[in-house]
């Protein structure tokens, strides 16, 4: 019995074989890839009229053994994956070209143009990269500067009214917010990890941990913390250096600079980082007798060795810690500094 082959046209890329065979309303599909050769077998409408058709094909080099295929009324389309990211001089092992294969020309490339489609395809899918990641960063420096922007107004504006007694209840009014704020803060430690940003992660780790540890844990935790003035300062100082942070980075996401918001952005912190550093100080020591009192978190111990060790012993060494990191964050901070007013001067040279 003869055995009747479809006409078969294939087309290649640096890793793909596209394959068409021309058998309409195909049935009954076979397809199969052993030992580096395609079988294929299916009942169909080809040149030979409506009947069952086959062929094989061994190619010049490795593939990988999966196939995906797609059967249209007109048509059967079959891709496979070259085992090595490289241009073939033909398709099968064999020299001689099998009567039933022929070039697709609907697909056709040759091996400079089907580098500038690879080219052109990567190109596009780092530009939609840079563009989700500059999307990204723009919204969450946009919800942060809007956080701490509420902060800063509620706070200023309370103190413009009520002077001193808007001091004492400081928490209460604008907690919530610091909250929010504090804990998607976060995301400024992930962000180095995953590449998104170039800022280190140990400088990004310290500031957030050490905010959170003073939001938390100090004024978080202890009812008695919550009405003193340090509330106040430690909350003022933080959110204006942050509403000069968050837009400077903003504006960076869309490539645009205001001068004078970059001179804020990296002037303003050298005077109120010290600062915010030491109320968070005074906070912690504030709290040494109230966590020795109420031995919270405190550390169990056995009855021989006193019952149990306080967590204001903890924070001693923090104090310590707290200020070790200041001396590590205005160093590398100020390093940018110098590495952004040289550049701007380079510009303008």
């Amino acid at each position: 019995m003869q055995i009747l082959t479809p006409h078969v046209y294939w087309a290649q890329r640096h890793r793909e074989i596209y394959l068409r065979v021309e058998l309409s309303d195909a049935k009954n599909l076979d397809i199969s890839l052993q030992e580096n050769t395609l079988q294929f077998k299916a009942q169909g409408h080809g040149a030979k009229g409506d009947n069952e058709y086959e062929f094989s094909l061994e190619f010049l080099e490795p593939v990988r053994p999966e196939v995906s295929h797609k059967s249209t009324q007109r048509q059967v389309d079959i891709k496979i994956r070259k085992q090595e990211e490289r241009w073939w001089d033909r398709l099968t092992l064999q020299e001689k070209k099998p009567l039933f294969l022929a070039p697709d020309f609907d697909r056709w490339l040759d091996e400079s143009d089907a580098e500038m489609e690879t080219n052109s395809f990567t190109s596009s899918l780092k530009k939609t990269y840079l563009g989700l990641k500059k999307g990204y960063l723009f919204m969450y420096n946009l919800v942060q500067f809007l956080g701490f922007s509420w902060i800063f107004v509620n706070m200023t504006v309370r103190l413009f009214i009520l002077g001193q007694d808007s001091f004492y209840d400081t928490f209460h009014t604008v907690a919530d917010m610091m909250y929010f704020c504090q804990m998607m803060a976060v995301v400024e430690v992930i962000n180095p990890l995953l590449g998104l940003v170039k800022t280190g992660f140990f400088p990004a780790m310290i500031q957030v941990a050490g905010r959170n540890v003073i939001l938390f844990v100090i004024f978080g935790s202890l009812e008695e913390m919550q009405n003193r003035p340090v509330v106040f300062f430690v909350f003022y100082l933080w959110s204006t250096i942050e509403i000069f942070r968050y837009p400077f980075y903003m504006l960076a996401c869309i490539d645009t600079e205001w001068k004078l918001l970059t001179w804020l952005r990296y002037s303003i912190w050298i005077p109120l980082y010290p600062l915010g550093v030491v109320a968070e100080a005074v906070a912690v020591i504030q709290s040494l007798p109230i966590f020795d009192e109420t031995r919270l978190y405190s550390l169990p111990l056995p009855a021989a060795l006193g019952g149990s060790l306080s967590f204001s012993y903890t924070l001693q060494l923090y104090l310590v810690l707290m200020f070790l990191g200041l001396f590590i964050n205005f160093r590398h901070l100020y390093k940018q500094r110098k590495r952004r007013f040289r550049s701007r001067k380079r510009k303008v040279n």
